[in-house]
């Protein structure tokens, strides 16, 4: 399959793969919100807190088993999601050339 096809999922199918891509997000919001690094940045900070604030809002909805709940719940976060997706990855850099800052960005773009 083409790479810029998106295959059919269902509702079903589309929440387990996010949940997959939430939990790669969720150990980078660890990992970023106990970095010394970028503690000083309020726009770095704003990267975990991001993906708090995303993760929990689709929680309840998750919790309760409400696929379609869940899903307009995060469609509604894509946009910033993309966003501190797009800081972080064009920034990181300045802060540490370590891998685990290089790989995080990888995470959240996964």
């Amino acid at each position: 399959m083409p790479p810029d096809v998106v295959p059919h999922l269902s509702p079903q199918e589309a929440v387990e793969r996010l949940e997959e891509v939430l939990a790669h997000a969720w150990m980078v919001r660890t990992f970023l919100k106990h970095a010394e690094e970028i503690q000083g940045c309020p726009d770095m900070l704003a990267v975990p807190r991001t993906l708090f604030d995303t993760i929990r809002a689709v929680e309840p909805a998750r919790q309760r088993g409400d696929l379609a709940a869940y899903l307009r719940r995060l469609q509604g976060k894509l946009a910033k999601l993309r966003r501190i997706t797009q800081y972080y990855s064009e920034h990181y850099a300045r802060f540490s050339p370590h891998t685990n800052y290089a790989m995080a960005a990888l995470s959240l773009r996964g």
